[in-house]
This record gives structure tokens, sequence and C-alpha cells, in this order.
């Protein structure tokens, strides 16, 4: 979000107000996307009308390549101080 307003990554970089809430963060995305995977993989399946969104194949598709990617997404900035300096 910070980019699209424009702030570059130089500028982000010394952002470190927000990381005494990182913990914060990461139980409420954890917690968001464990309910996603709850409501994807645990649940009974709605019953859709013809023709409708959910009825269609790909949205089941959809859904579940980003709950994965977003799973990827959150775990790789979660452990970034670990496999950063990899990369260095």
């Amino acid at each position: 979000m910070l980019l699209t307003l424009g702030i570059s990554g130089a500028w982000i970089s010394n952002l470190t107000a927000l990381e005494p809430f990182k913990p914060i963060f990461a139980v409420i995305s954890l917690g968001f996307i464990g309910a996603g995977f709850r409501q994807v993989y645990f649940r009974k399946p709605t019953v859709c009308e013809p023709g409708s969104y959910c009825a269609r194949p790909s949205s089941a598709r959809i859904t579940k390549s980003a709950l994965w990617t977003s799973l990827i997404l959150v775990l790789a900035a979660l452990t970034i101080d670990w496999w950063a300096p990899l990369l260095y």
C-alpha cells in the first residue's frame, strides 16, 4: 500500500515503528488464513444454483489458489529474518 502511494523502498526499510506490532499482525493474519482453510476444506459444500458463480468448478480452484498463495506470502513475511541473509 505504501508503494502505491509513492513511498520508496529506501524509506520503507527504515520504517520500524510497526515492528512491536508484528506478533499481533501475525496472529491476526494466520487466524484469518486458518478460518479460510476451515471454510474451504472442512465445511459442507453449499448448494449453488445452476449458472451461478459458485457452481463453476473454476471458482473453487481460484479460492484455493488464493488461499495457498496468501499462506505462502504470510509465511515468507514472517520468516524473512531467517532466509533473507542467504540472499545477500
